[in-house]
């Protein structure tokens, strides 16, 4: 498998899946946030304050539902319904537009929420805190965006071509040899667990529950989605500096091994039930990163009695290219 490509062999449906769930999601808090509180809400929801502290604009409920869920789903969709063929190139560009768009729309609706929260009447909503929300929204927002540039344009200054490795390298000549793999059901199970997080959050901001109730669950669920994040894709590489195995989405952690540092590698095909499940795990064969079973890129350390494994595609040329490169070195 080549760089770029994803466990199942297709990335354009993994982003496309992607890009729909995330904006599912989205919608579903802005639409669900009022109606989760609607029993202490009043039944016109204040929306709009002008310069003094009384709100001069109401929306009835549903409405306060619905408009920024609406509003979000145009924003989604004039930026990812291309009208033209070549424009595929400007695909990273949506995430960093919508990111943190989502974050300012979410911000904005708790704010919203709590102004009205455990009001009779929308006239008597206190005036938001928006000298606090807005920034931090503003704030989270920029960080959001800037995350998402750094993804996408890594992504894409990473996806270079793969040679075809040679037991016997000539002087001079450079490798690299490049395989990712990942696991869609860890990518699942990272992004469920990141939106319980995310939703606890958000109710605790707008005042629906107490924090000892959902900070547990949000920081027990930001803990397994970040593990789950983690660990359910890797890429190898294999050149010159020797072995690099890094993980998640971002590329860290990041495990090393130089060509003069591994005694033999070699392809060995493995199952899940070997290495005792999925992910990363310890077992009689050593450590494994075990995202699929199939074949597994093998690595002897030297001066250690165990292996490092990792369930790439592939695996065979790449322990061919790091044998060669280990013994031109």
């Amino acid at each position: 498998m080549t760089d770029g490509d994803d466990a199942t062999g297709t990335p354009g449906r993994t982003a496309r899946w992607g890009l729909a769930g995330s904006t599912a999601a989205v919608a579903a808090l802005l639409a669900g946030l009022p109606w989760a509180a609607h029993d202490r809400l009043p039944g016109r929801l204040a929306t709009h304050w002008s310069g003094d502290a009384a709100p001069d604009g109401s929306m009835p409920l549903w409405e306060a539902s619905l408009f920024p869920a609406g509003f979000w789903l145009l924003i989604t969709l004039a930026l990812t319904v291309r009208r033209r063929r070549s424009w595929p190139a400007a695909r990273p560009w949506r995430a960093i537009a919508l990111t943190p768009a989502a974050a300012l729309l979410v911000g904005a609706q708790v704010s919203v929420v709590r102004a009205n929260l455990d009001r009779a009447d929308w006239h008597e909503a206190r005036e938001p805190a928006l000298g606090v929300v807005l920034p931090l929204a503003l704030a989270l927002a920029l960080a959001a965006g800037a995350v998402a540039w750094w993804l996408t344009t890594r992504a894409a200054s990473t996806t270079p071509a793969v040679p075809a490795p040679a037991p016997d390298l000539p002087e001079g000549e450079r490798l690299v040899w490049f395989s990712r793999a990942a696991n869609p059901w860890l990518h699942l199970l990272a992004a469920l667990t990141g939106l319980v997080a995310v939703g606890a959050l958000v109710a605790m901001a707008a005042g629906l529950a107490g924090p000892a109730v959902l900070t547990p669950l949000c920081v027990v669920c930001a803990g397994a989605s970040l593990a789950c994040a983690l660990f359910s894709s890797v890429r190898a590489k294999v050149s010159e500096t020797g072995l690099e195995v890094s993980f998640g989405p971002l590329g860290w952690p990041t495990r090393h091994w130089a060509p003069d540092a591994i005694e033999a590698a070699r392809a060995e095909y493995r199952l899940p039930s070997q290495v005792g499940g999925w992910g990363y795990r310890f077992s009689g064969l050593g450590t494994t990163v075990m995202l699929r079973a199939g074949d597994c890129l093998v690595i002897r350390p030297q001066g250690r009695r165990t292996d490092f494994a990792v369930s790439v595609d592939d695996a065979e040329r790449g322990a061919a290219l790091l044998n060669a490169l280990r013994r031109r070195g």
